[in-house]
């Protein structure tokens, strides 16, 4: 218990009263003076406070910062705005550790037209810091801008060439070399005096801007009065430049409204790290899109984490770049504020909102689609990448105190439907890497609870350690050798004799006691344990009264969760197999009732449960099944 009296008596801790109730930022410093983390508050008495509760009732990383720091510190601020302003800079200038960490997928290619120059170019570029330049992007691949930029000099002929050979260009008055071949369109070339080419500048910018219909609008007006005049030659060039246009607006299909200019985040997250997919949508029509990873220390998530993605967002972006609207997956709980310091910046109205419906909530599912496989993307890097597989171990080995790396891990995992349907699985990493073919799937018919099943299963398991088992013997009658693939009830090579060196459970102190339980019944005590729980990824060591806290950056805990969560996703993918075929087996009791029709009846109600509360009248609906067949079909669901 000495904890929680630990916590009571920080010597730090600021005195009843000492705190304001102002709004304001906060710092918590280590003895080093090193910033920790840096927050804001609108009531910092009432903010800080929480970080002092009993020990046992705060998430478990806030504890570590909270026992790490040795002194805190605040500053009042006149308002919520201001409070915003000021953690932002913080975060950028202290990089405090226990704060969310940012991580950009790559360095993205832009489009920029330097508007600083005399006459200004197009280039493509990754420095975002060229003064006065207009950027359009991010593109995912170089050759996107390039294309598009070869596409855009057809119809907007402005200046490519370099500020070298554009002021030769002008000091001899022989034209650049991409002006010779009639790719540069600068007033290097003669055609065009600095004046007429700035103002093609304009155009290249409106269109790109907004795609601005005006200009397939004047084109296709032209193109007739060429033709109409029979001067074939001008009213082809006007036909290619509309094709060109077209091939630019092609790319990037219409997805919203086109007068929508907005910004909109897809999020995926789990209690270590989010991904971030940034669609950046201008006209209607999605412009550019940056993928960003986040790594968490502290119980981030949410709103909260929605917060903090848009001040790294707009933190340091200049006004062109801030959207009239703002579209998030859930709404930060300061968006009043938020709004307020984007609209100081932008000096115009922003608004954020959450897409709930239309066409703006099927991009938002899109972006939370592609961020999600982004976050699995980048679990699976980690734990796929040799170095880091042999980091996870030697990591692995060093927090779980272990005599050697395990370098086969098992991982049990117990799946069930309110009580009902009790299956198990087992999943193996070797050498960091899933061996798939080595899965196995248990069947529970009859238990008490999730420690039980646990108990179980792995008596189960551990009775074949270091039996010889003779090829294509059957293996355990209620366990299933499976690789996503079919069910194989034999074994061509004794693989449940592989002795690991980890189990793995997913759960916290109770399954990891059941577990040490059917170790010791086994008389395999050698076999080191552990469990990784969800909530807080505490991992905990049989006879523990505290769990292990692996650091978010550890890549031992990247391959534990990668373990846990492959072996909930392979027990799951079980139990959705048995259920289909337990309806199968239900319904092909019916007479007349085949597997094809079998298959149209649960595709066109979507259940068993659906099926059932029909009538015969609407099951007899169904192309192949009448009014006769319906309702034995009726009788026999409803009579079991």
């Amino acid at each position: 218990m000495a904890g929680p009296e630990r916590m009571s008596q920080l010597s730090y801790r600021p005195k009843p009263g000492e705190i304001p109730t102002n709004p304001g930022v906060y710092r918590f410093r280590d003895a080093d003076g090193r910033v920790l983390y840096v927050g804001k508050a609108k009531n910092l008495r009432a903010r800080l406070s929480n970080y002092f509760a009993p020990l046992r009732s705060l998430h478990e990383r806030t504890r570590r910062m909270v026992t790490t720091a040795a002194s805190v510190e605040w500053t009042v601020v006149a308002s919520d705005v201001d409070s915003l302003q000021l953690e932002y800079m913080w975060i950028k200038e202290f990089d405090p550790p226990f704060n969310v960490r940012y991580r950009d997928d790559k360095s993205y290619p832009f489009m920029a037209i330097t508007l600083a120059d005399e006459a200004p170019r197009v280039i493509v570029t990754r420095n975002r810091r060229i003064p006065g330049a207009k950027y359009f992007g991010p593109y995912p691949k170089v050759w996107a801008v390039h294309d598009t930029i070869d596409l855009m000099i057809k119809v907007f002929p402005i200046r490519t060439c370099s500020d070298a050979s554009y002021k030769k260009a002008m000091q001899t008055g022989r034209p650049c070399f991409p002006g010779q071949i009639g790719r540069c369109g600068g007033p290097c070339s003669g055609r065009v005096t600095i004046e007429e080419h700035r103002a093609i500048v304009d155009d290249f910018i409106a269109f790109m801007s907004g795609g601005d219909q005006r200009f397939t609008k004047a084109l296709t007006q032209r193109m007739r009065e060429a033709s109409a005049a029979m001067d074939y030659e001008a009213a082809a060039v006007y036909r290619d430049k509309l094709q060109s246009i077209d091939a630019v607006l092609n790319r990037s299909a219409l997805v919203l409204a086109e007068d929508t200019d907005a910004d909109l985040f897809g999020i995926a997250e789990d209690e270590l790290a989010a991904t971030v997919q940034h669609f950046v949508i201008r006209g209607g029509r999605v412009r550019g899109v940056r993928a960003l990873t986040i790594e968490k220390e502290l119980d981030i998530a949410g709103a909260d984490l929605v917060d903090q993605v848009l001040q790294r967002t707009y933190g340091d972006a200049v006004a062109a770049d801030i959207p009239r609207q703002v579209l998030v997956p859930s709404l930060p709980e300061d968006a009043a504020d938020l709004e307020q310091w984007l609209r100081e910046r932008r000096q115009r109205p922003v608004t954020i909102q959450v897409a709930q419906r239309g066409r703006k909530a099927e991009l938002m599912r899109t972006a939370s689609l592609n961020a999600q496989q982004a976050l699995m993307l980048h679990k699976t890097r980690r734990t796929s990448d040799y170095v880091a597989r042999a980091q996870a171990l030697t990591d692995l080995q060093d927090a779980l105190g272990l005599a050697e790396a395990p370098l086969r891990i098992e991982c049990f995992d117990v799946s069930h439907l309110g009580g009902t349907n009790v299956v198990a699985s087992m999943v193996v990493f070797e050498d960091g890497l899933a061996r798939k073919d080595q899965y196995r799937s248990f069947s529970i018919p009859e238990t008490t609870d999730d420690t039980d099943s646990i108990y179980q299963v792995l008596t189960r398991r551990l009775a074949y350690v270091d039996r010889a088992e003779e090829p294509d013997e059957p293996a355990d009658p209620l366990a299933a050798a499976v690789a996503d693939g079919d069910v194989v009830t034999t074994r061509k090579r004794p693989r449940f004799a592989y002795r690991p060196q980890l189990l793995v459970v997913d759960g916290g102190k109770p399954q990891v006691e059941a577990a040490a339980r059917a170790l010791a019944d086994a008389g395999h005590e050698e076999i080191a344990l552990c469990g990784i729980a969800k909530r807080l990824e505490e991992v905990w060591l049989p006879g523990e009264d505290f769990p292990v806290i692996l650091p978010r950056t550890s890549e031992a805990l990247y391959l534990l969760q990668r373990l846990r969560d492959e072996a909930h996703r392979f027990a799951i993918t079980h139990q959705r197999k048995r259920r289909r075929r337990d309806i199968g087996s239900v319904l092909s009791e019916v007479p007349g009732l085949g597997d094809a029709r079998i298959k149209a009846l649960l595709r066109h109600f979507g259940s068993v449960t659906a099926l059932k509360n029909a009538a015969p009248e609407e099951i007899a609906e169904l192309p192949g099944i009448g009014p006769k067949l319906a309702l034995a079909i009726h009788d026999h669901l409803t009579t079991r």
